[in-house]
């Protein structure tokens, strides 16, 4: 993991770079790139994972659960790897179909009549995305090009029945929306793209585990509500 945050970072300082040097001489890289109908890539980015959380209320909790609540802790950094699919619409639209699979943890403590506990829940998910979004590219200025994207995104949660203490529902719906940069370098197209990602389901399974002493765990949620930020390298 280590190795590919540096590999990240060094990509971030050396391709706008290459690109200002291009820019300087007046040559653009891979003049035709953007008239291609349909053009394919790959991406890796990193991401953090984070939980809207609503609690009920406190007259439909257990009893000695009235003063007990919860809160995410602890943002970590995941991974994201998928493949790029690229259709070109006109001048300003691409509609891109990005489907991969994601890694990350959300730490989601618990505490009671102000006391926090020991240690939060580890909640691992491993996601199937399938995005479908639409790209909205501004001008390009000879190597570079901003753009805007949004659209939704399908994700299925393979780690569900992984997570102690909580049961979540497997499958949520995200709107999602970002902005980036386009780098155009000698062989091909390097992207930098910010992105939020709101999850739409509550993934709280009611139900809880089946464990009684999970209960302290489920009956004092109401909703969570997924919520992602992804940082994403493409290469095209």
């Amino acid at each position: 993991m280590r190795v590919i945050y540096v590999f990240l970072i060094l990509l971030i300082i050396s391709s706008p770079a290459d690109g200002q040097m291009r820019d300087k001489k007046g040559v653009p890289n891979l003049p035709a790139f953007d008239y291609r109908p349909l053009h394919f890539g790959f991406l890796i980015g990193i991401n953090t994972l984070d939980f809207k959380v609503v609690h009920k209320a406190y007259n439909d909790r257990p009893d000695g659960l009235d003063n007990r609540y919860a809160e995410v802790v602890n943002l970590n950094p995941g991974i994201n790897i998928g493949i790029v699919s690229s259709l070109r619409i006109n001048k300003y639209f691409n509609l891109r179909f990005l489907p991969g699979i994601s890694f990350g943890q959300r730490d989601l403590l618990y505490i009671q009549d102000g006391e926090a506990e020991e240690a939060p829940l580890e909640i691992k998910s491993t996601f199937l995305e399938f995005p479908l979004l639409l790209k909205f590219s501004g001008e390009r200025m000879t190597n570079v090009k901003p753009y805007l994207i949004g659209g939704v995104n399908p994700r299925i949660d393979l780690a569900k029945s992984e997570n102690d203490g909580l049961n979540l529902k497997s499958t949520d719906v995200y709107l999602e929306i970002g902005a980036g940069l386009d780098f155009y370098l000698n062989y091909f197209r390097l992207s930098t793209e910010a992105k939020l990602s709101v999850g739409m389901l509550n993934v709280l399974d009611p139900a809880g585990t089946g464990e009684p002493e999970d209960v302290m765990y489920t009956d004092i949620l109401d909703r969570l509500s997924s919520r992602l930020f992804v940082f994403t390298f493409y290469f095209e």
